[in-house]
Parts: structure tokens; sequence; C-alpha cells
């Protein structure tokens, strides 16, 4: 169950995100905002982020994910809602293998 406006997103980050910095750079910034979550990179060449925290909090880091670090070049950022369940804190996360998810 989410605080009272909480809100929680996960994101599909794409374009140039993976050997730039950007997972460390979401963890940085998140974790600034006081957001919980995870980041990790995913076998297809996306990066993707769960967050949760105060909507507007949510809302500014997901503004910050369309420009990333330096080296980054995001092309697109897809947001879905989400459920709430997650540790506290931010932190990054193994890169998924998507075949491993499918089975």
């Amino acid at each position: 169950m989410l605080d009272e406006g909480h809100i929680a997103r996960r994101l599909i980050i794409h374009g140039r995100v993976q050997g730039v910095w950007y997972r460390a750079w979401t963890e940085e910034n998140a974790t600034s905002l006081g957001l919980d979550g995870w980041v990790r990179n995913r076998a297809d060449g996306t990066v993707e982020a769960f967050l949760v925290g105060p909507e507007a909090d949510v809302q500014e880091m997901i503004k910050r994910c369309h420009n990333g670090p330096e080296r980054a070049n995001v092309t697109e950022v897809e947001a879905f809602p989400a459920k709430g369940i997650t540790a506290k804190g931010f932190k990054q996360k193994p890169t998924v293998n998507l075949e491993e998810r499918r089975n």
C-alpha cells in the first residue's frame, strides 16, 4: 500500500543508456529526491527503473530521466503505473535477462 500522496512508476528508458553511467546517475538522483526503488540494465539495451515516492518527486525524476547523464542519448522514456512494493532506499540491480523473465 502506498502512503498518501505517493505513486509508483516503472520506467523503460531507450536510447544510448548503457555504458554511459546511467544507472549510477539514476541512483544518485533518485536518492537525492528521497525516492525508493531500483534501476537495472536490460539485455535488450534499455534501462529499467522503479520509482516510489511523493508524486511531485517521482514526476521530477521522470523528467530528469529524459536527459540522463551527460554521455547518454535518451530517445524515449516509457512510464507505467506500478504497485509500490519495494525496500526502502534506492539501489542498482543486476542486468535482467529477458529470456529468464519469460520462463
